[in-house]
């Protein structure tokens, strides 16, 4: 292929991320304006992890760094699944289904880096691991202590210590992991 080509295809990739990227924060938005409970993990959570995830790409943020948003998303949307479920179905999710759901979630999305050759770049390396998967590890792990976090607070005082705790606190450990990557790969 001569380079026109290459900048073609690679420019269309761009697009159909960047498509891609805005339907499922359309998704989200509506699923957030018109639903009349609160789930697992809010949809204004959900929104604002995929916005950090799109604006630190569009930004050319290092890999390990855009996935922290990667792994903070896929278990935002995972427990959103769960919930959705439960509610309709409250008989069919068991601990062994939800953690197949959870799963499955981090399949649909790492397969599709894999094969595109996101995931497993010669020097895309963090520690020996690739810098896309160690950085959704990192993610997930500061996501689940957000979360934990925000639990802990409401078990301890009772209630929420202010409007949008249950956003809050996730976000806040998805950025402060994103900065401690930020630091560890300059």
């Amino acid at each position: 292929m001569t380079g026109v080509q290459c900048s073609v295809i690679g420019g269309n990739m761009k697009k159909l991320f960047i498509l891609t990227l805005a339907l499922i924060l359309l998704f989200t938005v509506h699923y957030s304006l018109f639903t009349n409970t609160a789930y697992a993990v809010c949809p204004v959570c959900t929104v604002a992890v995929g916005a950090g995830l799109g604006i630190s790409r569009a930004l050319g943020i290092d890999d390990a760094v855009t996935s922290v948003w990667i792994g903070g998303l896929i278990l935002s949307m995972s427990f959103w699944l769960i919930d959705w479920i439960q509610k309709r179905k409250s008989k069919l999710l068991s601990t062994n289904y939800q953690l197949l759901i959870i799963v499955l979630m981090y399949i649909l999305t790492l397969v599709p880096l894999w094969y595109g050759k996101y995931i497993g770049r010669l020097n895309n390396t963090l520690w020996g691991v690739d810098k896309i998967l160690f950085g959704t590890i990192a993610g997930s792990i500061a996501f689940m202590i957000g979360k934990w976090a925000d639990q802990k607070v409401r078990e301890k005082k009772g209630k929420q210590l202010f409007a949008y705790q249950k956003v809050v606190f996730p976000i806040l450990a998805l950025i402060i992991a994103s900065g401690v990557l930020h630091f560890l790969v300059s």
